[in-house]
């Protein structure tokens, strides 16, 4: 967690979750996993148990402290929509989100059903953005399941883009980011596959962000894409039922439970 980001499409990360397991091939060298191991078994170490899925409870009201507005990753280090993450944790989540109105959250998740069948039950104010990863055409059907959450902001995240996204549809979409993959182990993307989805996007009046080209460090591949930076960011469309100003009675509820 921290206050400060050097991923570029944000300005803040807040893990009240950390820890994960593997769902599909963009996890396989995880940032967040080898970050996270090299710390297993220090004591007293945020990470004393590696990447193994917590709760970290003492962290849900971090945002409610940083006063000045901030683009903020949500768990950065797991997935909120993983399926040992209790519902009543992830409505708590989204009752400080709700409640820190000043900031704009970025939720991403691969866990497209957990994510499908939980957002019914979950507030969607203006300010709660919320993505699903796609890494290739296999798992384009991750979209489908994201243009059913009425959120203000529905991006797509293709990094580590390891093919060609060519069956994926970009209807009810507002962002695309599109980025290689770091680390020793690097895949390579192809260069036709960033311009594909950046036409497209183009063509659709999607926001397109392109975040890196890869290698093995973070930025060892620039982040031009035919000559310049692609930094857009979406125009949030609020999709959900008005509701009067202010913190919604559950949200308010829910506060109560977590000491805010």
């Amino acid at each position: 967690m921290a206050d400060r980001s050097a991923i570029e499409w944000t300005d803040a990360t807040w893990n009240p979750v950390t820890g994960c397991t593997k769902v599909s091939p963009g996890c396989a060298h995880c940032y967040a996993e080898t970050f996270a191991e090299r710390f297993r078994g220090v004591p007293g170490h945020p990470y004393e148990s590696g990447f193994d899925l917590r709760l970290r409870p003492e962290r849900l009201t971090v945002p409610l402290l940083w006063r000045t507005p901030r683009r903020i990753f949500v768990n950065s280090m797991s997935d909120l929509f993983h399926e040992a993450i209790p519902e009543d944790f992830v409505a708590d989540v989204f009752a400080v989100m709700e409640a820190a109105s000043w900031h704009q959250f970025q939720v991403l998740t691969k866990r497209h059903e957990r994510l499908a069948e939980l957002a019914p039950h979950l507030p969607w104010p203006p300010n709660v953005w919320v993505g699903v990863s796609i890494e290739n055409d296999r798992w384009v059907h991750r979209a489908d399941a994201l243009r059913a959450v009425p959120a203000a902001v529905r991006f797509i995240s293709a990094e580590p883009l390891l093919g060609p996204l060519t069956h994926l549809d970009l209807s009810g979409i507002d962002w695309l980011i599109a980025g290689g993959e770091s680390g020793p182990r690097q895949r390579p993307p192809k260069a036709d596959w960033f311009r594909d989805l950046r036409d497209r996007c183009r063509a659709a009046g999607v926001a397109f962000f392109f975040k890196q080209w890869g290698g093995r460090h973070p930025k060892a591949g620039g982040r031009l894409l035919d000559g310049r930076t692609w930094d857009e960011y979406p125009v949030p469309r609020p999709r959900w039922r008005r509701q009067p100003p202010g913190v919604s009675p559950v949200a308010q509820r829910r506060l109560i439970t977590v000491g805010a």
